[in-house]
């Protein structure tokens, strides 16, 4: 095995191990309005589920150059957003919104996708998503040392499924075809399932 710290390692090192290495990531699009009323969409898959009591996901947003992007500080100001999940029908337009846009435009401009209304909170959401989340803010972690981040946790104040993948209860993972992150350009899609039943 190789040891490597990552205290002697630049940021960027420390990414290519962090991103190759923790995979498949799943990938959130998410949509945020700010305080002037521009709707920004953009995908994260430093992304997971925290709690489910309550129902809690969380977002890591890299900041740059110390900061904020738009998604964290858009959030710290209406306390709003719509999670999407990435999804094989979507991923094309999901990419367009990672653009780098003039602060003030929308990546509407740029990305197919079909803004709807949603049920709990005023931030709209994308037609093309299988599955969303209405999430109000639950906690905004900043981590200060490095390169920065915005952590925020959300907590989930409505879920919106798609009829053709929702079954008693649960979420059909064929029909998601959800999209998984892997390192640089490059997607994965969901192959093989098998399973391990858990030890008594």
């Amino acid at each position: 095995m190789r040891q490597l710290d990552p205290a002697t390692l630049t940021q960027k090192e420390n990414y290519k191990l962090l991103i190759g290495s923790v995979i498949p990531r799943p990938v959130a699009i998410v949509t945020t309005v700010s305080e002037s009323g521009v709707l920004n969409i953009a995908p994260f898959s430093f992304f997971t589920i925290v709690s489910s009591d309550p129902a809690i996901v969380s977002i890591a947003v890299q900041r740059k150059e110390g900061a904020a992007k738009d998604t964290a500080r858009n959030v710290l100001a209406t306390k709003e957003a719509v999670i999407h999940i990435l999804d094989q029908d979507n991923v094309a337009a999901a990419n367009q919104t990672a653009a780098q846009l003039p602060a003030g435009e929308s990546e509407l401009t740029v990305a197919d996708f079909t803004t709807v209304p949603s049920a709990t909170i005023a931030v709209p959401g994308l037609k093309e998503a299988k599955v969303r989340f209405e999430t109000k803010l639950y906690q905004h972690v900043p981590i200060e040392a490095g390169s920065q981040v915005d952590l925020l946790l959300f907590q989930v104040t409505a879920y919106q499924i798609d009829e053709s993948i929702y079954q008693e209860g649960k979420i059909d993972p064929s029909g998601l075809q959800a999209v998984s992150r892997l390192a640089g350009n490059t997607y994965a899609t969901i192959g093989e399932m098998f399973d391990i039943k858990r030890p008594e």
